[in-house]
């Protein structure tokens, strides 16, 4: 009789166990399903900002930001404030216009969705140094950011995707 009361016990606590850990993975798939929606969103409104955190520079060793770099795009417009480190080919005439600076009313605009995120290809038309701008953006909101110039060489960001503030 004791060894049956162990034996039920055992298979109840298992059971309780089990139906925690369904809920808790069902609660965490619900939770991963907005965070993508969310981002969905606010990649399809053209209305976010990709914060910087790490830059890549082609030719040298990665450096991780300190200060707040980002990409802003704002519907109607979109704002880069990002810094560069790498081979120039021409310098800029105005010594504080270093680094990835421009504000762009006149762009292309391009999404793709691909198996881990989506792809947004910007093109400015009225930026007179920077030819591409491609973001890849994962579900969870983690990007890439690589930024084409004309009198550059290329440069990647690592960062995420938020909402405008």
């Amino acid at each position: 009789m004791k060894t049956r009361y162990i034996f039920s016990k055992k298979i109840f606590l298992f059971l309780l166990v089990a139906l925690f850990g369904i809920s808790a993975t069902y609660a965490q798939a619900d939770k991963e399903q907005k965070k993508e929606t969310k981002i969905k969103n606010l990649i399809e409104s053209k209305n976010y900002v990709f914060k910087a955190q790490t830059v890549f520079p082609l030719g040298g060793r990665s450096r991780i930001l300190t200060s707040d770099y980002d990409l802003r795009v704002l519907g109607d417009s979109v704002v880069a404030y990002l810094p560069y480190f790498g081979r120039a080919y021409s310098a800029p005439i105005d010594p504080s216009k270093g680094g990835i600076q421009f504000t762009s009313t006149d762009y292309d605009y391009k999404v793709q969705p691909n198996k881990k995120g989506w792809n947004v290809t910007i093109t400015p038309k009225d930026a007179l140094q920077t030819r591409e701008l491609s973001l890849n953006v994962t579900k969870s909101g983690y990007a890439t950011l690589i930024v084409n110039s004309n009198n550059r060489q290329s440069i990647s960001f690592n960062g995420y995707i938020a909402a405008k503030k």
